[in-house]
Formats: C-alpha cells, structure tokens, sequence
C-alpha cells in the first residue's frame, strides 16, 4: 500500500517556506512509478534571493560563534540523524531505490561525519611562524569564505551533503543547500535534524528547484563566496566557469570510470565478492562504482565463471523488501541511460554473458529496473569501456601483463578510484606508483570512501580538490597571516 505523499517547502532563515512560484514538482518512487512519494518545491530566483539575504544576515553572528559552541549543534544534529536512520533510510529508499539496509547505513555514515567535524571545531586553525623581525609575532589563522552554496546530487542524499555542509559549518561558513530535487524529501528529513538541533536561522538553508535555475543561481549569485558541487562533468564545469566568472571559490567532484586490475596471483574468489559490490551496490549509482574489470590472460577465464555465476544469483527488487540485493536505477532518465549503453556495448561486438535486461517479473513491471550486466570480448575504445554509465554494467577486458592492465586502467579522461587484486607487493607497489587516481586501494573494493580521508579525483574527475578529513579545512577557509609588532 502507497504511503501518504509528502508536501515538502524549502527552508530559509530557520522556517519552512512554501516556494514562491507555487509550484511543485512530483518526487517518484523508482520501484513503482506510480507511487509518487512526495511534492517538492519548483523554486524560482526570488526564493533563491531570500535564501542568500537570510545566509548573509547570519554569517557575522554564526562566524563569532567559538568552534565548540558550532561542534555542540553538529553533535546534536548527529545524534538526530541516528536516532531518526530507520525514518530517513525508508525514505531514500521509496525517493532513490538503494536498499534499506544501505540507506540506514548511509544515514549513520552522515551521523559519524557531523561527529567528526563536530571535533574539529577544538582543533588548531593556524601556526606560529618565526619573523626575520625579533620583536615580532607573526602567525596564520584562518577564517570562513562566507556564504557557501552546496549542490548535491541524488546517488548519495545524506552522505554527500553532510560531508559539504558540516566543514563549511564548523569553520564558520553559513550554508545554501540545493539538493536533488529527485531526493528532496530525503533532504528535507535531514534538514529537520539541523533545526531541531537549534542551528540558528539562516545558518543553513535549504532550497528546492531545477538546476538550471537554482544550481546556476547559485554558482552565479555575487552573494555566495563558495560552490561545492557534485555530480555530472558537463554540469560541474558550467558550475565552475560560472564561480570564476566572478571569482568564487569552486569545488567540484564529478565522473569517474574506475577499473579493478586482477593480476596473475590474486585471490580470485575475494576479487569477484568485491567486484560485484564495488561495482554493482546502488545499482552501479556510485561516482566511485568500478566499472571496468581489466583481468590479467592467465586468470581471465577463471576470474569471467566466478564473476558471472555469482552476479547471475543477484536477486533484483524493491529495496524495501527483505532479500533484496540490488534494486531499481534512481530515475526514468538514468534506466533509458544504461539501457542505451547495453544496446552500444551489442552493437560494437562486446558479449553479453549475463544480465541486461528489464525484469519479466509482474511485481517488477513499474519500476525502473535492470538486471545487472557483465560484457565480455570489451576493447579499451569501446563505449562501454570510456563513458561513465553510472549503472550496473561491468565491463571485461583482457590484458596480457601488469603493466598493460594499468596503461588500459590510465586510458580515460577521469581518474577518480582504482583497484588492484593481488599478492605480490611489487605488484601492488608499481600500482599504488603508476595509477592516475585520487583514491587507489589494494585488495579492497573501488568504492569504499573513508570519512576521515581526503577524498578527491585527478584529470576530469575533480577539481583538484579534496574533500572530508581535515583536508576539507583547505577549500572552506582561507588563509589570514598576522604580523604583530608591540
């Protein structure tokens, strides 16, 4: 049975405000379209200017603020969100399709993170330099940008906005979120836990719209000092030239099309385990997803009969229900975009050994959903092999040494996240040495993401930015150098 659909407003300058346009936008379940889970905000400029004009009153007051007094309401808000990871995993689940068990976790990921930085407002902003001058002092401190505008995408609706908007809070900043207009019920639940938690009004606010009118607004407004941004290439770089324009700072995450290298010695069996969940959790939705599987000639055969028999038990479903593995791609949109990828991957000779298809299930016929793909016989310059899916297709390809398996693994214009399997450390050292990627892990899935860690992509996978860990100190402050003389 439907649960009730949601009537979502934005929230500016600590109240909840219906959009001034007074229209909303349908939020759909993926698993069932016919479900439409809530009724979300269609905003328009003017709601975009009351949002800067509350974040700007804010920002003296919340900057005055000691970084303890800002880690007491980030605790606050951690200890909400957890309390609250049953509520707020069903919905991302009924707004995005991952399962529930992931949904939970990723709300109890976002708690941890509001924890985290929620310390970092006692720890130390600046260092004492010594002064050619011996009656000097000179030391650095650092201080807020001001207004930061946050664009989050919908793949990860609670991890990836917390990750921006806790260090821009903490150290000073007052916060514009946009997130997913396809999550923003989701978002919304989340924004709750901060106004409970007694975050000051305007200290963060939420808005709800189209990209081309919000995201852009934001990256664009005079108003906002920072954009922290992720999701699509194309969109990212708009994001960026619009923010240099005018001299913001900028920060974007983007695309990425990360290979696990399977070398002659790996464990095979531990190898495809973390293949399949790297690369095919969250249907594939991840911008840390693998995706290409470049195996080394003497193991390929053995590696492609454990990997297709195990993907070929996968179970397809509603992440709601209990035994489900894998469930439906987030949009309407995203579905059409994988599927046409499969139809490439025929079409330039790659084989289909497994998968790819739309369910034939009854119960499965409204949702968005595809049986998770591995093609076999892929060259490096196919499509399916370069272009960032975001779906559920693993592509094999066949390499004949280490050294080819990372020239392939380079090949491609994003450099975000990369794997090896193996056991011999030269191996691996020569990996960790050669590959072009933000994130390399060694015998561990592409996808894991540490929230104390930097976290960042090279070449068109990022900005050359890091983001989590303490490194996020370096986007979302500047640096002040004091000179004191008596």
């Amino acid at each position: 049975m439907n649960e009730q659909a949601r009537i979502i407003d934005n929230y500016i300058d600590g109240e909840w405000t219906a959009p001034l346009s007074g229209k909303r936008l349908p939020s759909i379940n993926p698993a069932n379209k016919r479900e439409v889970v809530g009724e979300v905000p269609d905003s328009i400029d003017a709601d975009l200017e009351n949002a800067v004009a509350a974040a700007e009153a804010a920002r003296v007051p919340w900057r005055k603020l000691t970084g303890a007094q800002r880690g007491a309401l980030l605790f606050k808000a951690a200890d909400l969100l957890e309390a609250r990871q049953e509520e707020i995993g069903r919905m991302m689940t009924r707004e995005m399709g991952k399962t529930l068990p992931e949904a939970k976790g990723e709300t109890v990921r976002g708690a941890a993170i509001l924890r985290y930085y929620a310390g970092e407002g006692m720890r130390k902003v600046g260092d004492v330099i010594p002064s050619t001058d011996a009656e000097a002092l000179m030391f650095t401190t650092r201080v807020p940008l001001g207004v930061v505008g946050v664009i989050s995408p919908w793949n990860f609706p609670v991890a990836i906005p917390v990750w921006k908007m806790a260090p821009a809070l903490i150290y000073g900043n007052t916060v514009i979120w946009k997130p997913a207009t396809e999550t923003a019920v989701t978002a919304a639940l989340v924004m709750q836990c901060f106004h409970d938690a007694g975050f000051p009004a305007g200290a963060v606010n939420m808005i709800v719209g189209s990209g081309s009118v919000i995201g852009s607004g934001i990256a664009s407004h005079n108003g906002v000092h920072g954009v922290t941004f992720t999701g699509s290439n194309a969109v990212g770089k708009r994001v960026g030239q619009a923010a240099l324009a005018r001299g913001a700072k900028y920060q974007l995450e983007m695309g990425g099309k990360n290979p696990v290298i399977v070398a002659a010695d790996a464990d095979l069996e531990l190898a495809a385990e973390a293949t399949i969940s790297g690369g095919l959790r969250s249907t594939g939705q991840k911008c840390t997803a693998t995706s290409r599987v470049i195996v080394v000639s003497d193991v390929y055969e053995a590696f492609r009969e454990k990997l297709v028999a195990k993907v070929a038990e996968l179970r397809v479903g509603d992440g709601l229900q209990e035994g489900t593995w894998l469930g439906p791609c987030a949009n309407e949109s995203q579905l059409n975009t994988v599927m046409s990828y499969i139809g490439k991957g025929k079409e330039e000779g790659a084989r289909l050994l497994v998968g790819g298809e739309r369910p034939n299930q009854p119960e499965l016929s409204n949702g968005f959903y595809v049986t998770p793909a591995v093609f076999d016989d892929v060259k490096p310059d196919m499509a399916i092999a370069k272009d960032e899916i975001f779906g559920p297709v693993l592509s094999l390809i066949r390499v004949d040494s280490l050294e080819e398996a990372i020239q392939v693994a380079n090949d491609t214009e994003y450099g975000l996240s990369a794997s090896i399997y193996t056991r011999n450390i030269g191996n691996l050292l020569t990996f960790v040495q050669d590959m072009e990627a933000g994130l390399v892990r060694v015998n561990a899935e592409t996808a894991g993401v540490e929230l104390q860690a930097p976290f960042g992509g090279m070449k068109q996978s990022s900005s050359h930015s890091r983001e989590q860990g303490q490194a996020a100190i370096e986007f979302f402050t500047s640096i002040k150098t004091v000179f004191i003389k008596p």
